[in-house]
């Protein structure tokens, strides 16, 4: 480790300490020059990771006070991101340095062509991918077509959560489901999936559920599933605008069963939002659809800050950095990279993921089958058929 920072600390001026646990010993030339003094990042969050990786951007900035004068954070619904960053760029004034977003976000950015490819464009910046990546990982890197890298990851869903005082018979299969929303309408309800994880693992795995023709493609493949979806929107009352009020809604009692994923299950009940006794259940032929997070740099983001964030991405694809996302359980797993066991994590995070994981949990992530979320094209269509389609006629 000390040979490691030693060269880190001959490369880049001074700047070592954490960062230097992350990336390659040398920088290629046509990388941009760090600066010769820190520089003020803005980081905007639209898809829930800062609780994640506030924590871990943070530490880098305190090892690295030669780079980092400070760190401003704030956050906006992903929907919102693709308009605010096209007026700044044609402006030629963008002021958001980093965003952290899923992959409603993502996809919206690769569509709009917002983000520098970093992957592609820096490489000797970033560690090889495919070969840290855990092998679900580095299939939904391939949805950033090398426009960001992606910093955690997870099986996802879906799977649904409710509470057993008020559902004694969960449904076991989509038609129960459907005839559970007849008989209680009101009592389910999931999340925009533009803006949810949930809702969006919810909407991908029903045409596994349902045996739809052509599970990849919404356009023609998904009959089934859109169908469904008008039936079940019968019986729903709204449709929240992200996953948090449905998770609410459902420790209140408002509701008695809700689209959840793993991350979803475990961090409100950590966090007493949903009591400690909600249970989940799959349904009967269900496929996982993984579930990942991204961070990606806006064109027109000055050389200076650039090469700060290439050398932070670095560090967020560390070990020690990744063992942090185990967080409270947030997206569960977390971390998107191999050979991160939890053990490697915080002490309180070993305890609370290790009080509130479901114990079958890893014997459902080995054995059922494993799908990766649509490409950037077909799941921004599919946000818009829903939109369109079902979420536009709530209740009818």
């Amino acid at each position: 480790m000390n040979s490691i920072r030693t060269t880190r600390r001959a490369l880049m001026g001074g700047a070592a300490g954490l960062a230097a646990l992350g990336g390659r010993s040398a920088w290629a030339a046509a990388l941009p020059a760090l600066p010769a003094s820190p520089v003020a990042l803005t980081v905007m969050d639209v898809g829930g990771d800062l609780q994640l990786t506030q924590a871990i951007i943070n530490a880098y900035a305190k090892a690295n006070p030669r780079l980092v004068s400070g760190i401003t954070f704030s956050q906006a619904p992903a929907p919102e991101l693709a308009g605010k960053l096209k007026a700044q760029q044609a402006a030629g004034r963008v002021d958001i340095d980093l965003v952290l977003t899923g992959v409603g976000g993502m996809s919206a950015g690769v569509a709009e062509n917002l983000w520098i490819p970093i992957v592609s464009d820096y490489a000797a910046a970033l560690p090889n991918l495919e070969d840290i990546y855990l092998p679900g990982a580095w299939k939904m890197q391939g949805l950033a077509q090398n426009q960001g890298v992606c910093d955690v990851f997870s099986p996802a869903g879906p799977i649904l959560e409710y509470m057993p005082d008020a559902v004694k018979q969960p449904p076991k299969n989509t038609q129960e489901l459907l005839d559970w929303t007849r008989a209680h309408p009101k009592r389910f309800f999931y999340a925009n999936p533009a803006n949810s994880g949930p809702g969006a693992t919810f909407l991908m795995g029903l045409p596994y559920l349902l045996k739809d023709k052509a599970p990849m493609d919404p356009a023609s493949g998904w009959d089934n599933t859109w169908a469904y979806l008008v039936e079940l929107g019968k019986n729903i009352e709204y449709y929240p605008t992200g996953t948090a009020a449905t998770m609410k809604e459902l420790g209140q009692g408002s509701r008695d069963i809700i689209a959840s994923q793993l991350g979803w299950d475990l961090n409100p009940r950590i966090l007493g939002v949903v009591p400690k006794e909600a249970e989940v259940i799959v349904l009967e032929g269900f496929h996982w659809v993984t579930d990942a997070h991204y961070w990606a740099i806006p064109k027109g983001v000055s050389n200076d800050h650039l090469a700060v964030l290439l050398d932070l991405i670095k560090y967020m694809l560390s070990k020690p950095a990744q063992a942090m996302t185990y967080d409270k359980g947030y997206f569960y797993p977390g971390p998107a990279v191999k050979d991160v066991p939890l053990t490697m994590a915080p002490e309180e995070s070993q305890r609370l993921v290790g009080e509130y994981a479901r114990p079958y949990y890893p014997k459902l992530i080995a054995e059922v089958p494993v799908e990766v979320t649509l490409d950037s094209d077909k799941l921004l269509y599919a946000y818009d058929r829903w939109n369109q389609q079902v979420g536009a006629r709530v209740g009818r």
